[in-house]
């Protein structure tokens, strides 16, 4: 199966490389750091991440659904619009390599600082609810498109130059079930006796190289993408 040369191993990698991603993992961390201490029932636990993993997974989905037919018409009117689209990914990914040498320092791609508590505020309303969850990892998944759509929107760029298909279609979930992998095994080993708190400090300390792989997997994709259309 091949769509401009898009095989199914650069897009499995791809997905990986922006699943690994600070913004993916802190939130999910944080709902089983709080869980842990309200619960007091791994089970429960369990059953809200894997909810929230799947809402995650099914928005994002949606999205990619959504948009690639989008992008396609755009491509139609102008090919330009592959070429913008390129270029917008090549400044994002400029934006996480500046991250991994000036972390914190001028622009960069994260969630809202107001949309930061207002998740915050979704978790602690989390009552035994399993639609609370659900609609955490909705929103979640919305408002952390800033910090790891670009790489999501350079697959469905080069996606779309074939249109909507498929097995376009069975790319888009690969590519969303190799995304959630790293949450899965995450919550599983929080799930099996992990401290969130040692998942945090992970995060926090490898983060930089996190931003690092985003940002020169973007101007890869960029590249890619400004070639391709000349």
């Amino acid at each position: 199966m091949e769509i401009t040369n898009l095989t199914i191993p650069i897009l499995v990698g791809a997905a990986i490389i922006d699943s690994i991603n600070p913004c993916a993992f802190g939130v999910l961390i944080f709902l089983l750091a709080y869980l842990s201490k309200t619960s007091g029932s791994r089970k429960s636990m369990l059953s809200h991440g894997f909810t929230y993993i799947g809402a995650v997974f099914l928005t994002y989905l949606l999205a990619g659904l959504l948009l690639l037919p989008a992008i396609s018409q755009l491509g139609r009117v102008s090919i330009g619009a592959y070429v913008g689209i390129g270029i917008v990914l090549i400044i994002f990914g400029l934006l996480e390599l500046k991250d991994f040498f000036f972390y914190g320092k001028g622009p960069t791609l994260s969630i809202f600082p107001s949309a930061s508590k207002r998740i915050e505020l979704f978790i602690r309303q989390i009552t035994g609810k399993l639609s609370t969850s659900f609609f955490l990892g909705v929103f979640v998944a919305l408002v952390e498109l800033p910090c790891t759509g670009a790489v999501y929107l350079g697959v469905l760029a080069l996606v779309s130059l074939a249109g909507l298909t498929a097995n376009n279609f069975l790319l888009l979930v690969i590519y969303n079930l190799f995304f959630i992998l790293p949450l899965v095994v995450i919550l599983i080993l929080i799930y099996r006796g992990g401290q969130t708190e040692k998942f945090e400090m992970w995060r926090i300390k490898y983060k930089k190289y996190m931003r690092l792989a985003t940002g020169l997997l973007l101007v890869a994709l960029g590249g890619w993408m400004i070639t391709f259309v000349f």
